[in-house]
């Protein structure tokens, strides 16, 4: 059973919008979904009814409605594989399903049917999230845009009509509509769903910008360098559909058995009855050994091998905040041997806070004088610069003095009048201005070299020191590297779009080595895609639409759920709810334990079936023993699997290196 992703049309205007509202695709607008729940309420209605021993006319009805709402589409296209001469699984189910019901056991065989419906449903209901999740990137970009003719003259044009060549303009707070490089102007650009940079991006003639990508205060003149159909954006879309498409669920090793082990049973159910009749066997006693056959020989008990460890496995992460999304995805998530993470909201908290508080000697100012002079000049920006420097007085109690003639330059800073003073905060090269004071240099480059952002102070025109801002490292950041690397035998890569030096100061804080920055969405894709080529399963976290791509194409990817993008939220494999960074190589482990687990009770199913099996056909097996048998099997296999709904399963794993 597979599902293929398709490309959601962009629509334009009011249709746009509109799409944009609805997009998520609620469960029951699914065929799949809606059959699903038919057969399973009818299956809860009838089992009741049958357990208590009602007249057969009770339940008998409710259990044939199963069996039709559940199993009429995968029998259907059962039916047109064998049209094309191919064994469908999907057929194989609902022959195993209508085998049993034939012998009498018509409860196991609706629920086999259920099992089945629902787990097309899930599937069916992943990818529909995973087109919606993509047609919300398209409405990143912009519907229209301003084109600027030769003459000067301004008309608003969809997006899809601009050529390579054409300039635009780009207002402040307006979403550039389309990759290109500024021709004039000056502003500071939010990047963060291409880029994943934590703080926006000075912008100034020369530089690149990318559609979608969110402008700030000033405005921009922008020569387009690529059609929009091969924007940055529209690439992403392009790998999360290509990655997703090719990353179709595959089936458990223990599906593919069945599949053999289904066919092999009815073949040998059919043998067992039909050969001995052939030679003058009596019908009775024929009858009895083929139907005690196809009992112990149902596939009950190698089914239940696999789902009640796997689901209590993903019910114990989900309690713990780790959503797991498939039972597949718990299979993958053991076997990853390498990892690749991303910095900014994954490794760190994605929130610019200040970290030192530097006074040049000179000046005179205290710590606190100088963050309180800064504070209240950045108080009335919005730049979230000035909100980690606000915050940052706040956090020490400083009351900020009144502020008069306010003034923001895009790129350079702020200016105001503070308590009679005239302060400046802002970029140290901008506001040097070719200044030869070195002393306020080599503070601001020493700020840079430790991976901040320099931020520089001046009162009445005279340097007087410097704020140095970072993103946080998440406080379970260097635990989780470390216990990862126990896990896979490597130490995980940091794949980011963030400035090398900050990457390698980061990686340097948490025992990275391997530090590969300033990577864009398709550079991450192509080291995650290098990493497996040589063989190794990759585990991709991430948290941005930027992250996206990679999570798709890894061998499984996991998103933060925190601040995660919508995008990033549906293409990952499992989310992590809470932001707790050390519950991933936890995940991983009681995913080991739970394939450990697995292997245990088919290694339960096969014994007890073959005995059976072989105490049917070599003697007589009585029919009451051989139910009793197959029970018992289906019941131990299945208690042993819930052990790892106990949180005593998550602690063993938490302790696990």
């Amino acid at each position: 059973m597979s599902f293929t992703l398709t490309r959601p049309t962009p629509a334009a205007g009011p249709v746009r919008d509109a799409v944009a509202a609805g997009r998520r695709t609620r469960i029951l607008a699914l065929p799949e979904a809606r059959w699903a729940a038919a057969a399973l309420v009818l299956f809860l209605s009838a089992l009741p009814l049958h357990l208590l021993g009602a007249q057969w006319w009770a339940w008998g009805p409710l259990y044939a409605l199963t069996y039709i709402t559940g199993g009429w589409e995968p029998g259907w296209e059962g039916l047109k594989a064998l049209k094309d001469k191919t064994l469908d699984v999907d057929l194989l189910m609902v022959v195993a399903a209508l085998g049993a019901a034939a012998i009498g056991q018509v409860l196991d065989g609706a629920l086999l049917i259920v099992i089945f419906a629902t787990s097309g449903a899930l599937e069916a209901f992943a990818t529909a999230r995973t087109a919606d999740s993509v047609r919300g990137l398209l409405d990143l970009a912009p519907a229209t845009a301003t084109r600027c003719g030769d003459d000067g003259a301004e008309e608003r044009v969809p997006t899809e009509q601009l050529r390579v060549g054409d300039v635009i303009l780009v207002r402040p707070g307006e979403r550039v509509g389309a990759d290109g490089r500024v021709l004039d102007g000056a502003s500071e650009v939010d990047q963060a769903t291409i880029t994943g940079e934590p703080l926006p991006v000075a912008k100034e003639p020369g530089d690149e910008v990318f559609a979608g990508t969110l402008n700030g205060t000033g405005a921009l003149r922008v020569k387009v360098e690529r059609d929009p159909s091969d924007s940055v954006i529209a690439r992403i879309v392009a790998m999360v559909e290509e990655a997703s498409g090719t990353k179709a669920p595959t089936q458990l090793f223990i599906e593919k058995v069945e599949q053999r082990y289904s066919i092999g049973m009815v073949a040998a159910t059919v043998a067992l009855f039909a050969l001995p009749l052939a030679f003058g066997a009596a019908l009775q006693p024929t009858l009895l050994r083929a139907m005690t056959f196809m009992i112990v020989a149902s596939p009950c008990a190698v089914v239940l091998a696999t789902m009640p460890p796997l689901l209590s496995a993903i019910a114990n992460a989900g309690r713990h905040g780790v959503l797991i999304k498939s039972a597949v995805v718990m299979e993958r998530l053991a076997q990853i041997d390498a990892v690749a993470l991303d910095k900014t909201g994954t490794l760190t908290e994605g929130t610019p806070r200040v970290t030192d508080i530097r006074p040049l000697t000179a000046s005179g100012l205290a710590a606190d004088t100088l963050l309180t002079f800064a504070a209240a000049a950045e108080h009335p920006s919005e730049h979230p610069l000035a909100r980690a420097i606000t915050d940052a007085a706040r956090t020490r109690g400083l009351a900020l003095p009144p502020v008069e003639d306010f003034a923001s330059a895009p790129g350079t800073g702020v200016t105001a009048t503070v308590a009679g003073r005239s302060v400046a905060v802002g970029s140290p090269v901008r506001l040097l201005n070719g200044r030869t004071d070195q002393a306020a240099a080599a503070l601001a480059a020493q700020l840079e070299d430790e991976g901040r952002t320099a931020v520089l102070v001046l009162l009445d025109g005279t340097p007087v020191g410097a704020l140095g801002i970072a993103d946080r490292l998440r406080t379970d950041a260097h635990a989780t590297i470390t216990r990862l690397t126990a896990l896979t035998g490597s130490i995980p890569v940091l794949v980011t779009g963030d400035n090398p030096r900050a990457a390698a100061r980061l990686g340097a804080d948490v025992g990275v080595v391997d530090v590969r920055a300033e990577l864009l969405p398709q550079d991450k894709v192509r080291a995650v895609r290098e990493m497996e080529s040589a063989g190794r399963k990759v585990l991709v976290v991430g948290d941005g639409v930027n992250d996206a791509p990679a999570l798709a194409a890894a061998h499984t990817g996991i998103a933060m759920g925190g601040a995660g993008s919508d995008l990033a939220l549906e293409t990952a494999d499992a989310v992590v709810v809470r932001d707790e960074l050390a519950t991933i190589p936890t995940a991983v482990a009681l995913s080991r334990r739970c394939r450990r687990l697995v292997v245990q009770n088919l290694v339960i199913a096969a014994v007890f079936i073959t005995g059976l099996v072989i105490w049917d056909l070599a003697g007589t097996l009585p029919l009451p023993l051989g139910v009793a048998g197959h029970e018992g099997s289906t019941v131990i296999v299945g208690l042993n699997g819930l052990r790892l709904l106990r949180d005593a399963a998550w602690t063993r794993a938490r302790s696990v290196d």
